[in-house]
């Protein structure tokens, strides 16, 4: 493995066996992480991605193909392997009966950190993740979002160069959401490797270096967010003003046969697939309609990721 991989996934396979059927949960992947950027694994309900993680995290044992993690073999080696992670899986891993200062404490403790390390780790990351007003309160009492973010915030309390956090903000408002994402974006400025798997599109393009879509177990894109976007797509994003949205106006943009079309009261989102379709959008606004402003930008990575999909289920 060259230097500069944190994690290298060569041919892997996860087959289990449910009343003597076999499901391939991972069929055939291979991808590589860079040390110290956020990867984001990408797909789904049902695509792969937890049961990829929990490979990568010694949880489960591969059926075939190769994943090392920092040099070391999740099978050969997995005792290194666990001492160079720290892991957020979807199963809630906090303890409820405890305090959020306790739990702090206790997860410190676990991994061998002194009394006035672990105080000083617990402020410090209490006021990243902003629970300083949630301390001491129990973990049963938290919402689902703030026992949530006290997961996430656990991690960073121990110095594992590389965190696999598993839909990281679940359940969380948009608020708790925005202060988890900048956290997590700070910590990979440190130089951890960051590993997050999320079905939330809008959260990965603000956060990951590189990615890589899964659909039913198998890889259908990788690598950095732009090329991802781009690749044999060329979605745009027309954004249209109307003075006032009519009837007419939607007709005739959806007999140009867009992407998809959001409305919301005189604006209006057309995502389309080439500039050919952009201008077509635009000069029939313009014939039917009072047109205030437009723009015409690249499209989301949740339109190329709904379209990535939606080719290979069509088998395009």
């Amino acid at each position: 493995m060259t230097n500069t991989q944190a994690i290298e996934v060569q041919d892997l396979v996860k087959v289990f066996q449910r009343r003597g059927e076999e499901t391939r949960a991972v069929d055939g992947i291979s991808f590589s992480v860079k040390r110290g950027e956020i990867f984001g694994l990408l797909g789904p309900n049902g695509a792969g991605k937890s049961t990829t993680l929990k490979v990568l995290t010694t949880l489960i044992a591969p059926t075939s193909g190769k994943a090392s993690v920092l040099g070391h073999d999740v099978v050969a080696d997995p005792l290194q392997v666990r001492r160079n992670i720290c892991v957020v899986i979807q199963e809630n891993a906090l303890e409820l009966y405890l305090s959020v200062r306790n739990n702090f404490r206790t997860f410190g403790r676990f991994h061998g950190l002194g009394a006035k390390e672990i105080e000083h780790r617990s402020d410090n990351v209490s006021e990243q993740f902003g629970l300083r007003d949630h301390m001491d309160h129990k973990g049963i009492d938290l919402s689902g979002g703030l026992k949530r973010r006290v997961q996430v915030a656990k991690m960073f309390m121990v110095d594992k160069p590389i965190v696999f956090l598993d839909e990281a903000t679940t359940g969380m408002d948009t608020f708790n959401k925005r202060t988890t994402i900048e956290a997590i974006k700070a910590e990979s400025r440190k130089g951890r490797t960051i590993v997050l798997t999320t079905h939330m599109l809008d959260e990965a393009e603000i956060l990951c270096d590189s990615l890589a879509i899964m659909n039913h177990g198998k890889l259908i894109a990788q690598g950095s967010t732009e090329t991802v976007k781009s690749m044999g797509l060329r979605l745009l994003s027309v954004n249209i003003q109307f003075d006032k949205m009519t009837r007419q106006i939607l007709q005739s943009l959806y007999k140009t046969r867009p992407v998809k079309v959001d409305v919301n009261k005189t604006d209006v989102e057309v995502t389309v697939r080439d500039e050919k379709q952009a201008l077509q959008i635009l000069a029939s606004a313009k014939r039917n309609g009072s047109v205030k402003h437009f723009e015409v930008s690249s499209a989301t990575l949740e339109d190329v990721f709904v379209e990535l999909v939606d080719k290979k289920a069509s088998g395009s």
